[in-house]
């Protein structure tokens, strides 16, 4: 049985590794295509049926809402069954059900439809994580984790842009189904992609035997890491932000900037799509830091979420015109840079076995307390006051990111070293 030291590092040869991280790539951008793609259609739909912004951004919440609850359940199927096979069942779901939003009738029909989205994508972001993280050797975990989720501003964008321009020209129903048919193509072809064995939960105790992990394990795993807690909140801030900007940019453009929604979401998909630079650069720069700097992976998420709260408070409060736009788009490459570190976290400090699990529980977090509330929040304070005061309070919710992400900071190392090291083997 091969293991990752025979393909230098990799689980599986190089190349065979980057074919299943493309088709990761592509599965995370049909994933973000398929749930944002209404976000830059709410006024045509609302000139359709007579909806508030709040049910509007309840189209969005109700994903996440879906995905919160689902993503810890079905992260035990992925950590003791198989990732691949759960990752490839769910995108189908999700994309079948993207699909079934254009035949809907009314507010509540799209509604459900959009909650069976939700329960498709549950597990992608815990199994992806999770085969990343064992396609790819430890030195390298952060660039490709940031190269992965440089895929999400990406299809955040494509769904957004596509999703006014369809709009537009056929009328809002059809562009679901045009974002729905890709993703369920590879879908089915990641059906037959190899996968690792299943890593066996047991810890050694200190007498020296090889013990299997029970519940009060699992869970002493888990809140005896205080920079793992630290990031998962940390995520859940910055997240609360992205999500927000994603779902009501193009609105703001709208009311503030006289835009019609296919500029406004084209323009709103151009600010969020340069995350495709930061995710990247911040893996990149994350690896390379981390050389010399053990703490790197929190302590520049923290610094970077810093530089982006000042940057979009100057662009909302302070700037209008060109001069807005510009910094805006600086605002949409520095967003992300924090995402390549905090999820080579999330797989760091915690046992093998349990790393879809540990991805579960931040992403169970980011949209219980970030991509769920986000619209909504932000939906009310507009439907109160305007998109301008609703949007404008953001820039401190990244305040608390930075301040979480540097606190977590100080205690990575010492988490690190707690954790048991496992080599992987191919299924």
């Amino acid at each position: 049985m091969k293991k990752p030291e025979d393909h230098g590092g990799y689980l599986f040869s190089k190349g065979y590794s980057n074919y299943v991280f493309l088709l990761l790539f592509l599965l995370y951008l049909f994933d973000y295509a398929d749930r944002m793609v209404v976000t830059s259609m709410f006024t045509s739909i609302q000139a359709e049926w007579p909806i508030t912004d709040t049910q509007c951004g309840w189209l969005v919440s109700v994903i996440y809402l879906a995905i919160g609850l689902l993503t810890f359940p079905v992260s035990f199927l992925i950590d003791r069954w198989s990732r691949t096979k759960t990752i490839g069942i769910m995108a189908i779901v999700w994309s079948i059900a993207t699909a079934l939003c254009a035949l809907t009738g009314n507010y509540v029909q799209l509604f459900m439809a959009r909650i069976l989205i939700g329960f498709g994508e549950a597990g992608y972001a815990p199994g992806g994580s999770a085969l990343i993280s064992g396609l790819y050797p430890l030195e390298k975990r952060s660039k490709m984790m940031g190269l992965w989720n440089a895929s999400i501003p990406l299809g955040s964008a494509i769904g957004v842009t596509m999703g006014g321009i369809i709009a537009q020209s056929l009328g809002w129903k059809h562009a679901f189904g045009l974002v729905a048919f890709p993703g369920l193509i590879i879908a089915i072809l990641f059906l037959f992609v190899k996968d690792y064995k299943t890593v066996d939960t047991s810890f050694i105790d200190k007498m020296n035997n090889k013990v299997e992990m029970k519940a009060k394990d699992i869970y002493r795993e888990f809140i005896t890491k205080p920079s793992l807690i630290l990031t998962y909140f940390g995520m859940a801030a910055i997240v609360f932000v992205t999500t927000a900007m994603i779902v009501w940019l193009p609105k703001y453009f709208e009311s503030e900037r006289n835009m019609e929604p296919k500029t406004s979401g084209s323009l709103a998909g151009a600010v969020m799509v340069l995350a495709i630079i930061g995710a990247p650069l911040g893996g990149f720069i994350i690896d390379k830091w981390r050389k010399t700097q053990r703490k790197a992976r929190l302590l520049f998420p923290a610094l970077s979420t810093l530089t982006s709260a000042i940057v979009l408070f100057i662009s909302l409060t302070l700037l209008d015109g060109m001069g807005q736009l510009i910094l805006l788009f600086v605002f949409g490459i520095l967003i992300m840079t924090f995402i390549a570190g905090a999820a080579a976290v999330t797989q760091d400090v915690i046992h093998p076995g349990l790393r879809a699990r540990s991805y579960a529980v931040a992403v169970s977090v980011q949209n219980l307390l970030g991509s769920f509330t986000a619209p909504i929040i932000v939906g009310k304070i507009s439907d109160l006051s305007n998109i301008k005061t609703a949007m404008a309070f953001l820039p401190f919710v990244l305040l608390i990111g930075a301040l979480l992400f540097y606190i977590g900071s100080n205690f990575y190392v010492k988490d690190l070293e707690k954790v048991q090291h496992i080599d992987l083997e191919v299924a």
